[in-house]
């Protein structure tokens, strides 16, 4: 099940940034603003993915979500506007599921660009019972 998230062909990722990046900044964004990336913000990590300006550009079938947090739609697998928000607070158990494999999949094709000015950093899974731990390693 670990590489269900792999990408088809290998992707060369940058060290991940830990830059504030203003809503404001974000919202230029989009594709529509010359000289400006494309980003996607999901958990509050900012996602570089302008590589991909067929389908997060104008007129792109994933555009809702650039120049945002729009983690409330990818976590209900909406596309409509009103639905592209932050806050993610009132998902189910199993949107947050999707939600967090949206995260994990952005996470290994894009490069990772800071977080959201406000947001805390996304932490990894709490180890399971009996990992993480070297009290019996020998």
């Amino acid at each position: 099940m670990a590489g269900k998230f792999e990408p088809k062909e290998p992707v060369n990722l940058d060290p991940p940034k830990d830059d504030i990046i203003t809503k404001e900044h974000l919202s230029k964004c989009d594709g529509t603003h010359e000289g400006y990336p494309i980003y996607v913000a999901i958990k509050g990590t900012v996602f570089d993915v302008t590589q991909k300006r067929d389908t997060y550009g104008p007129g792109g079938s994933y555009h809702i979500f650039s120049g945002k947090d729009a983690s409330h739609g990818l976590g209900k697998s909406s596309l409509k506007p009103e639905d592209a928000h932050a806050d993610y607070s009132k998902l189910d158990e199993s949107g947050m599921e999707t939600l967090n494999n949206w995260h994990t999949f952005f996470s290994k094709r894009y490069n990772i660009m800071g977080r959201l000015e406000g947001s805390s950093p996304v932490e990894a899974d709490p180890p399971k019972p009996g990992e993480g731990s070297s009290e019996n390693a020998s």
